[in-house]
């Protein structure tokens, strides 16, 4: 197979860490080509979408002591070559947030790759379609309770009423951006004020829940299946998880709660096109979920010995030959 991945700049990626790298790697040792390109380099001509991509050989990571471990230098380019997104036989959208114009623009112009030619992962109308933080609000049985709004009186209303909250930009990722707000907090007019944007650009702001103290879970989807998760916990100076926020990693076990939120999400992510997915759950509860660049493969794999890349990249290869296939795991 030939495999395109739009991704961000490639050098600015750490191999150790980025769930991109882990497929493009999965790829290349499962004998398919890997191309990159990135979302700047889209175009359309004669109403099909093109790009600019370059093979890339990838030196594979190795693990060491329990620790990831890469070549310097862990990759090699080819030239640019413009070339039809058709003539691949999938593309992995996989540039990271926020999803502003470029971004939307960029799923615009892979609405012109003809998806009985090359399957695209995942669905541009379904990334757009699933905004990281609201998707989850329609599966109203397993999220915590949840407002969405620029009206400062209506969020004072909902802090006052719950005491403490967290509050999240709509379009940011890895944490950014989030706040812990509670009741009386001398500082709530500025923080609501910066947030929106003087009014003018909604949050989320959810209750508070206590249990992320004991971690936030991030959960791998593929297809609607979950296949992996860790546990994400606080570095003790952040109430945030995130580990881009310098919070550490744990192994965990996806629990039959957790299961049943999988099943529930499952047929609508399948509607959508939204094939690997991560969900987030604090407590039993989902908070949210991410469908843009979705990461915690390489840590997964390393907790666990699992090789999760590998299983993406042969629903891939099976999808392709039988497309009515449906079982990832």
């Amino acid at each position: 197979m030939k495999l395109a991945f739009i991704i961000d700049p490639i050098h600015q990626l750490d191999p150790c860490h980025d769930t991109s790298v882990a497929l493009m790697e999965a790829a290349q040792i499962l004998g398919h080509e890997v191309w990159i390109t990135q979302a700047n380099l889209l175009n359309v001509v004669d109403s099909k979408a093109w790009a600019l991509l370059q093979q890339v050989e990838l030196v594979p990571v190795e693990l060491v002591e329990g620790r990831w471990i890469a070549a310097n230098p862990w990759y090699k380019l080819s030239s640019s070559v413009l070339t039809p997104l058709e003539s691949m036989d999938a593309v992995f959208m996989r540039t990271d947030p926020p999803v502003n114009d470029s971004y939307l623009y960029a799923t615009y112009i892979l609405d012109y790759v003809d998806q009985n030619k090359t399957l695209v992962i995942n669905s541009p109308s379904g990334i757009r379609s699933a905004n990281e933080k609201m998707y989850a609000l329609q599966f109203t049985e397993c999220i915590p309770e949840t407002i969405v709004s620029a009206d400062k009186e209506v969020i004072r209303s909902f802090v006052e009423a719950k005491g403490a909250t967290v509050l999240k930009p709509l379009g940011n990722k890895a944490g950014e951006g989030i706040l812990f707000l509670q009741s009386g907090d001398r500082n709530f007019n500025s923080i609501v004020e910066l947030s929106t944007v003087q009014g003018r650009v909604p949050v989320m702001v959810q209750n508070y829940l206590p249990a992320a103290k004991e971690g936030d879970k991030r959960i791998i989807l593929l297809n609607g299946e979950p296949i992996g998760a860790l546990n994400r916990l606080s570095n003790g100076s952040d109430f945030r998880n995130n580990m881009a926020t310098g919070g550490t990693v744990a192994q965990t076990q996806i629990t039959p709660s957790e299961q049943k939120i999988c099943a529930l999400l499952a047929e609508k992510l399948r509607q959508d096109g939204l094939i690997f997915v991560g969900i987030d759950v604090i407590g039993g509860y989902l908070t949210e979920v991410n469908v843009t660049s979705p990461t915690g493969i390489r840590e997964i794999d390393r907790l666990d010995g699992t090789h999760l890349g590998h299983q993406v990249i042969e629903w891939v290869e099976q999808k392709l030959n039988n497309p009515n296939y449906a079982v990832s795991s």
